[in-house]
C-alpha cells in the first residue's frame, strides 16, 4: 500500500460537492483578508527526484557542525558527549512514541520510565514533585508562570535580566494575555539585585547558573522572596557540584534537559523538566506518573493527579500541552542512571576545572576582559576589545567557533567534557590572533 497518494483534481470536486462549497477558498471564508496571504506559495516547480536529493546533499554541506569544528558555544545547547547505550535503548519498540500512555494495563513499560524520570529530576533538583516532562527550557519557565499567578492571584513578575534571552521572550509572549506585568530586575558584576518584593508580585525568575555563567546566591534571594514564588531555571549538569534549589526553598525548578543524554541534533529536539513544592502538586502542567498496586497486590505505574480533560479547557487548563516530550526524557533518564550520583560529581568537577583553566587562560589575553568576576561552573562570559562579529568569522575560518555573541562586544564561551586542555589552548591561540 502507498504511503501517500495525492488527491486529484476530480478527488478534490468530489469532496467539496459533499460538504456543499464549491471551492476550497469557500472553506476558508471566515478568515480575515487581511491575514491571507493573497498568492500562490513562493516554491519552484517540480523537480526529479535525483535533482531534489542533489539539492538537498549540497545544502546539508553548507551546515558545521559540532564534530567539524572546535566548539565553544553554548547558551542553552551543549555537545556533550552522548553514550551508544542511550540510542540503543530509545531504539527499543516500546519507546518509539512520546504520546500519552492512557491506558495502563498495556503501557506498564511507558509509565515507568516517567515515574523514574520524576524521580530522577526530583532528586537531582531537591524538590519533592517533578512532572514527566514539557517541551523544552523555555516553554517550562511559561508554565512555571502560569502556576504562580493562578496561584497567586497576583500579576507582577520579576525577572532577572541574566535569565535566559529565549525564556525571557516566551514569558512575556506567553503572559500577554493573562494581564501580568514583566519588570527586569538589574545585575551587578553578574548577579541579580533583588530589592523589596511588593504584595502584587507573583514570582521571582532566576538562572542558576545565569545566562551569563555566575552562580546566583540563591540563599539570599530566597530569604528576601517574601510571598512571592522563587523559580529558578537551573543547569542540570551543574547540580552535581552546586546545592539543589530545594534545598534553598525554591519553589519551582525548571529547566533545559538536552544536556541530559540529548545531542545537538538540528537544534534539537529536547525536554523541560520541572520540579516543585508539593504545595503546587495540583497545578502541574503536564503529567505526572504514580505508583499503585493491581488487584492481585502486585506493584503498577498509572498516570495520576490529573486527566487530559484538565489541559484542554482553555483558561481552566494548567498547560496547553497534552504530549510530553518521554522519549528525550527517557533519554535524560538513562543519562543519569549512567553517570549515578559519583559520575555527575565527577564530570561537574571536571567542568569546574577545565572552565577555570578556560577562564583564566582566556582573560590573560590582550584585548579581553571578565565579564563579571562570580564563580562559574561551565560557561562564562568575556569583553572583547574588537567587534565580536568578527572575532567569531575570524575564529570559524580557523575551524574554531569560540562561542556566542552578546551586546557590547561580549562573548560567552561554554566548556564541556569534549573540550580538551589541547582545545582550549587552540581557542586561545585563535582569539590572540583575532585581537592582535
Amino acid at each position: 500500500m502507498s504511503r501517500y497518494t495525492s488527491a486529484t483534481e476530480t478527488d478534490r470536486q468530489e469532496m467539496l460537492a459533499a460538504i456543499g462549497v464549491e471551492s476550497i477558498d469557500d472553506l476558508f471564508a471566515d478568515v480575515p483578508e487581511g491575514v491571507r496571504l493573497g498568492r500562490p506559495l513562493d516554491l519552484p516547480k517540480g523537480k526529479p527526484e535525483q535533482e531534489v536529493y542533489g539539492r538537498l546533499r549540497d545544502l546539508a554541506a553548507k551546515n558545521v557542525s559540532a564534530e567539524d569544528e572546535i566548539s565553544f558555544l553554548g547558551a542553552g545547547m551543549y555537545d556533550h558527549y552522548v553514550p551508544a547505550l542511550i540510542d540503543s535503548i530509545l531504539s527499543r519498540s516500546e519507546f518509539l512514541t512520546p504520546y500519552t500512555p492512557y491506558q495502563p494495563e498495556i503501557s506498564q513499560g511507558g509509565l515507568q520510565v516517567m515515574f523514574e524520570y520524576q524521580t530522577a529530576i526530583s532528586e537531582l533538583t531537591g524538590l519533592p514533585i517533578s512532572n514527566a516532562s514539557v517541551y523544552e527550557g523555555p516553554s517550562a519557565v511559561a508554565a512555571a508562570g502560569w502556576l504562580a499567578h493562578t496561584h497567586t492571584k497576583k500579576t507582577t513578575f520579576l525577572v532577572s535580566e541574566s535569565l535566559h534571552p529565549h525564556s525571557v521572550e516566551t514569558l512575556r509572549t506567553t503572559s500577554a494575555g493573562w494581564g501580568t506585568t514583566i519588570e527586569m530586575l538589574p545585575v551587578e558584576n553578574g548577579l541579580t539585585q533583588l530589592g523589596e518584593v511588593g504584595d502584587d508580585v507573583a514570582a521571582i525568575f532566576i538562572g542558576q547558573p545565569n545566562f551569563h555563567g555566575a552562580i546566583e546566591d540563591v540563599a539570599s534571594l530566597s530569604a528576601k522572596k517574601g510571598k512571592a514564588l522563587l523559580i529558578v531555571q537551573a543547569d542540570p549538569l551543574t547540580l552535581g557540584v552546586l546545592r539543589a534549589p530545594g534545598e534553598d526553598d525554591v519553589d519551582i525548578c525548571v529547566g533545559e534537559g538536552q544536556t541530559l543524554g540529548n545531542r545537538l541534533d538540528f537544534g534539537g529536539p529536547s525536554f523541560g523538566f520541572f520540579a516543585a513544592k508539593q504545595d503546587y502538586i495540583r497545578r502541574m502542567p503536564g503529567r505526572i506518573a504514580g505508583e499503585t498496586t493491581d488487584v492481585d497486590g502486585r506493584r503498577g505505574f498509572v498516570l495520576t493527579l490529573q486527566t487530559r480533560e484538565q489541559h484542554i479547557r482553555r483558561e481552566k487548563a494548567t498547560h496547553n500541552i497534552c504530549t510530553a516530550q518521554a522519549l528525550n526524557a527517557l533519554a535524560g533518564m538513562i543519562y543519569l542512571s549512567w553517570l549515578g550520583r559519583e559520575g555527575l560529581v565527577e564530570l561537574g568537577e571536571l567542568l569546574v576545572s577545565r572552565t577555570h583553566y578556560a577562564r583564566k587562560t582566556l582573560a590573560a589575553l590582550d584585548g579581553v576582559e571578565l565579564w563579571h568576576d562570580q564563580p562559574v561552573v561551565r560557561e562564562f562570559a568575556l569583553k572583547l576589545s574588537k567587534d565580536v562579529h568578527e572575532v567569531l568569522e575570524f575564529c570559524s575560518e580557523r575551524g574554531v567557533n569560540a562561542g556566542y555573541p552578546l551586546e557590547d562586544n561580549g562573548l560567552l564561551v561554554a566548556i564541556t567534557e569534549q573540550r580538551s586542555k589541547a582545545d582550549i589552548d587552540r581557542l586561545a591561540e585563535v582569539l590572540k590572533e583575532a585581537l592582535a
